[in-house]
């Protein structure tokens, strides 16, 4: 039978967080604390990042200014615009980094979309996901794109009124429990979750009950055994 499944993208489809906690480790070797350790200094950037994302969203541009906010408050030297730009340098970089795609996934979205329906479906700067979709070259195997500033239960619902899907015949797949899964079961879909092993701290996410509307696989390419 025919289903429309909606597919995240950064750890999803690509390597995507990994190049954010290099970013990170490069301005804790920087900031070279006296007292805090990194997961100390992580948790405070925690703090700064959940509370900016309301505002400003997600994407490199927002970590930089997020890195530089936590550089402000954490240095125990005088802060110079050059030591800001230099943190800010750490975030840029980011989409310096090579298009990684996942093992499988190409292969899997080719056995896929003659099968099913397939939307693209992420969150960020909409002008920096357009970058890494077009880099990744895999737009062509979604008939839509959708990229939002939160995947909350309304982003779903939302997408699912507007692309007429069936909430029977429709299924969420991703890494996040908390933009992935839980929302999109919450507004009345399927979901697939496929753990990654650097899913970012803040995305993290107790699985809520699923009443069987919740399939969970290792690998990506496991898809094609579902669908």
């Amino acid at each position: 039978m025919r289903q429309d499944l909606i597919i995240d993208a950064d750890d999803t489809l690509w390597e995507n967080n990994v190049y954010f906690e290099n970013a990170f480790d490069e301005f804790v070797a920087f900031l070279d604390h006296s007292a805090l350790t990194p997961p100390q200094i992580r948790a405070v950037l925690d703090e700064i990042e959940l509370a900016n994302a309301k505002i400003h969203g997600y994407g490199s541009a927002n970590f930089g200014r997020n890195l530089r906010q936590c550089y402000k408050h954490l240095a125990e030297r005088e802060v110079c615009d050059r030591d800001l730009d230099k943190v800010m340098g750490f975030a840029e970089r980011i989409l310096e980094c090579p298009m990684e795609l996942i093992p499988g996934v190409r292969e899997t979205l080719e056995y896929l979309v003659t099968r099913h329906g397939l939307t693209l479906f992420t969150k960020g700067h909409p002008e920096e996901q357009k970058i890494k979709i077009d880099r990744s070259g895999l737009g062509i195997y979604f008939g839509h794109t959708a990229i939002v500033k939160e995947k909350d239960a309304a982003a779903y619902r939302h997408l699912a009124g507007e692309r007429q899907l069936d909430p029977e015949r429709t299924w969420m797949i991703g890494n996040s429990p908390k933009s992935d899964i839980n929302p999109a079961m919450e507004a009345g879909l399927k979901a697939v979750y496929v753990p990654h092993p650097r899913t970012w701290t803040l995305e993290r996410q107790e699985l809520r009950p699923a009443d069987g509307r919740l399939l969970v696989i290792e690998r990506f390419s496991q898809l094609q055994e579902h669908f």
